[in-house]
């Protein structure tokens, strides 16, 4: 595999007479299953690999050693045999108080980390008493209304015991003063905190739609939790730059790195204007990818994501910290592959895609549930998606270890080639203005959406099998064993909602809102007036509503 190997000319030789002397008479007897085989990314995939596909791989520079540049074996040096990863159960529903029991429970049965999941009124600003919420109130995840529900959802959880990652965006701000609050009635100070808010919000434009404010606005939002957290917060990661939604709505496994590393840039491009240091913010960064089916494809995608993530940090913006470099990631396994038709074939891909993120060398993993495409996930199915985890983790010996797949010429081969198709989106990108101008042009989005379109014809057309679905059907029952969200949740949350009303101050809640909106309307930085305003028990609803008045909300542009 090195450059300066003299037995290419031999190799091409016998692969050509291996090639017309073996393979072509057995594909006589019997023709190959394809007429052509291909990646997700539709990267033709030959049927053998040789020392000729990675005849151009330097180890030094191209693969390196694992915690060093370009990071493609991994971020730390001894990786899982120094420790796991952190395994993170997304999770969260109906009420703080049951999700609450629900962490416990994760946490009794070796979850290593906390995964926050909000419910939608949450994840857009709204409260549980506003008409826009109704129905939806602890349906996909937790209602938060107030610092008073966020002290319930951590009440007997030490905060300086574990991490936590929120999955929230448009108002990550806010959530995270409520965290930071809890905390410190706790007794535990906000240098001590470690987690992630996932605050992506550019994704949102791009696929998933929980976005409140216009993009100008939101940008000002993110800077302004990562300078307040680099002198306050300094273990928490500022921003989880998500690929997985954007996996989810379509796109192929070189436009997830492509796309999602184009709004890397831009966050760091939107920090630096601000006025930050790049090696002062750089190292909260953090990622979070999609693990699919394809398994060797995903392998090579978080190889190629790390060295190139590492090149653009060096090259493009001068990076001096390695750690400003590294590509630090969490993974979830792909909800988009998971079947309501005999779910239980869930649990079998979820491992796959396990393997996938582990190999790949992820810091953590969500593992899903085999009954998600049904409903929330019961504590059955959510136990089975941990010894998932633990499994592989602790029987499987692929963690005994550092990037064992290293060297492979298929892997090495796909690695390259991802990084190459990858970056050549990336320039497209670039050209069109960065990720904020293409995502206005409707370039992302329409992009995803092709490549959305032609997997959902290959499905339908049986060029891809998806077992249980176009093939291999059985009769099946309704499952009567899933997880149903209490309809009086909603009624609870608001009747909990007018308590802490009438029983605040409300006067220093007005001061506090008045505040927040007169500093929107300048160049300041509103983390510590969210935070004032969230000590008061403002509501979430009522601190967005400041923000509204004075951002204006987005409207997006229909892309067809």
């Amino acid at each position: 595999m090195e450059k300066n190997f003299d037995g290419y000319e031999e190799i091409d030789k016998s692969y050509n007479n291996w090639e017309n002397n073996k393979v072509e008479k057995i594909k006589l007897r019997f023709p190959e299953r394809k007429e052509k085989f291909t990646t997700s990314s539709d990267i033709e995939v030959k049927g053998l690999y040789t020392p000729l596909d990675a005849k151009d791989l330097n180890y030094v520079e191209d693969l390196g050693f694992p915690g060093e540049y370009p990071f493609t074996r991994g971020v730390q040096p001894t990786m899982y045999r120094g420790r796991l990863w952190t395994m993170r159960q997304y999770a969260g529903f109906a009420t703080a108080e049951e999700s609450n029991q629900r962490y416990k429970y994760l946490l009794e049965q070796g979850q290593t980390g906390l995964s926050v999941a909000f419910d939608l009124p949450t994840q857009i600003g709204y409260d549980s008493d506003h008409g826009l919420a109704e129905g939806e109130v602890g349906k996909v995840g937790v209602a938060i209304d107030s610092l008073r529900d966020m002290e319930i959802l951590f009440d007997g959880i030490p905060l300086d015991k574990v991490s936590t990652s929120m999955t929230i965006n448009a108002p990550a701000g806010i959530l995270l003063a409520m965290y930071i609050a809890v905390a410190e009635k706790q007794g535990v100070s906000s240098d001590r905190l470690r987690g992630t808010i996932q605050n992506d919000i550019l994704k949102e434009y791009i696929a998933r739609g929980t976005y409140i404010f216009p993009p100008e606005a939101s940008m000002r939002l993110i800077t302004n939790i990562f300078e307040y957290c680099s002198k306050e917060v300094p273990q928490w990661n500022t921003i989880s730059i998500s690929g997985y939604h954007i996996r989810e709505a379509g796109a192929t496994a070189v436009q997830e790195v492509a796309f999602t590393l184009a709004d890397g840039i831009a966050y760091v491009e939107a920090a630096i204007k601000a006025g930050l240091n790049v090696d002062d913010f750089a190292p909260r960064l953090s990622f979070f990818f999609n693990a699919h089916n394809d398994l060797f494809e995903e392998i090579a995608k978080f190889r190629a994501a790390r060295r190139l993530w590492a090149k653009i940090m060096k090259n493009r913006f001068k990076a001096k910290n390695e750690k400003s470099m590294q590509l630090k990631f969490h993974t979830q396994t792909a909800g988009s592959t998971l079947t309501a038709q005999q779910p239980d074939n869930n649990i079998i891909r979820v491992t796959i895609q396990t393997l996938a993120a582990v190999l790949g060398g992820t810091q953590s993993l969500h593992t899903n549930s085999r009954d998600e495409a049904l409903a929330l996930p019961t504590e059955d199915s959510v136990r089975i998606a941990l010894r998932t985890q633990q499994i592989v983790g602790y029987e499987s010996g692929v963690t005994e270890t550092v990037d064992p797949l290293a060297g492979s010429y298929y892997i090495e081969s796909l690695t390259d080639k991802i990084e190459e198709e990858a970056y050549e989106l990336i320039k497209k990108i670039d050209e069109l203005g960065g990720a904020p101008k293409a995502i206005e042009k409707g370039y992302i989005q329409k992009e995803i959406q092709s490549s959305a379109y032609k997997y959902q014809m290959e499905i339908e057309s049986m060029e891809k099998i998806v077992v249980g679905v176009n093939k291999f059907r059985i009769e099946e029952d309704a499952k009567s064993d899933i997880l149903r969200v209490d309809a009086d949740v909603e009624k609870i949350q608001k009747e909990k909602l007018k308590a802490l009303k009438l029983n605040r101050n409300n006067e220093d809640v007005k001061t506090a809102l008045n505040i927040l909106e007169k500093k929107a309307q300048t160049d300041e930085n509103l983390m510590p007036y969210i935070l004032n305003a969230v000590k008061k028990y403002a509501t979430l609803g009522e601190i967005c509503n400041i923000l509204r008045k004075v951002f204006g909300e987005y409207e997006q542009t229909v892309i067809l």
